[in-house]
């Protein structure tokens, strides 16, 4: 279990690291251009066919678990393993899949600035939670597989992980572009989440990976979606601002919206 678990954190980083040197290459060439042309271009809310990669693999093999025979058999042989060492029960990954959206927030108080201010990156996050939201919830009604725990037919894809994935991914674009190492230390947190969704007898090893791929694809949408949205908020009027707030309250996650005219 710890070599998949490890291979997954691998997978993403590797992809990322790469994603991160693309737009390093880029900002140089722009900041050429900058400096010739007096021209500065922003790639950060542009789509790529590269971006959609890492989710797509991620929610695949999400899928294929649920219908293939020997990931079937991997899903059922990693939780027996997890209950032969009989762990403690913890609801630690209620409060970790928040855990990276929350230091993004917390640097920036502390003066670690990331890509964006405080009511557009609140714009992102909550774009982002919504479209995972949008999309998890409905699935897990489709599909009803059975937890592990034998508690209900929800279990794929992972909520839980779905969230986590997607505040790291949230830090990730905050941050690769000044500090690539703080940028991917919140994937660790998101593994941590997975890692006790299944402690916990909640989901199978498959439904965590699919949750994955989920979140990080609902972040990328989220900010190919931004300058869309500000458009329809009303951009930045002087006389008008608007804020999109994400919430969690007992077990309950959601998001506020305020507009001031």
């Amino acid at each position: 279990m710890k070599g998949l678990l490890s291979s997954l954190l691998l997978i993403v980083l590797s992809f990322q690291r790469i994603h991160a040197q693309d737009s390093l290459q880029v900002e140089k060439i722009n900041d050429s251009a900058a400096v010739s042309k007096n021209i500065s271009l922003d790639k950060t809310h542009q789509f790529s066919y590269k971006k959609l990669i890492v989710p797509t693999v991620l929610i695949s093999y999400g899928v294929a678990s649920l219908g293939i025979d020997g990931l079937k058999r991997l899903n059922s042989s990693t939780q027996y393993e997890i209950s032969e060492h009989k762990p403690d029960h913890i609801k630690l990954d209620s409060y970790s899949q928040f855990a990276p959206a929350a230091l993004v927030y917390g640097l920036n108080a502390f003066g670690v600035q990331g890509k964006h201010n405080l009511r557009d990156r609140s714009i992102i996050y909550g774009t982002s939670l919504l479209i995972t939201t949008a999309i998890t919830v409905p699935l897990k009604h489709a599909v009803k597989e059975e937890r592990p725990d034998l508690s209900n037919k929800l279990s794929f894809p992972s909520g839980h992980t779905a969230i986590a994935f997607a505040s790291a991914q949230f830090m990730f674009r905050e941050y690769k572009d000044s500090n690539f190492l703080l940028a991917v230390s919140g994937y660790s947190l998101a593994v941590f989440t997975g890692v006790y969704r299944m402690l916990n007898n909640k989901h199978w090893f498959g439904d965590v990976v699919g949750g994955a791929g989920f979140g990080i694809l609902s972040t990328e949408l989220a900010y190919w979606l931004y300058p869309k949205i500000t458009t329809l908020l009303g951009g930045k009027k002087e006389n008008s601002s608007s804020m999109i707030m994400p919430y969690y309250q007992k077990g309950n996650a959601g998001i506020g919206f305020v507009k001031n005219f």
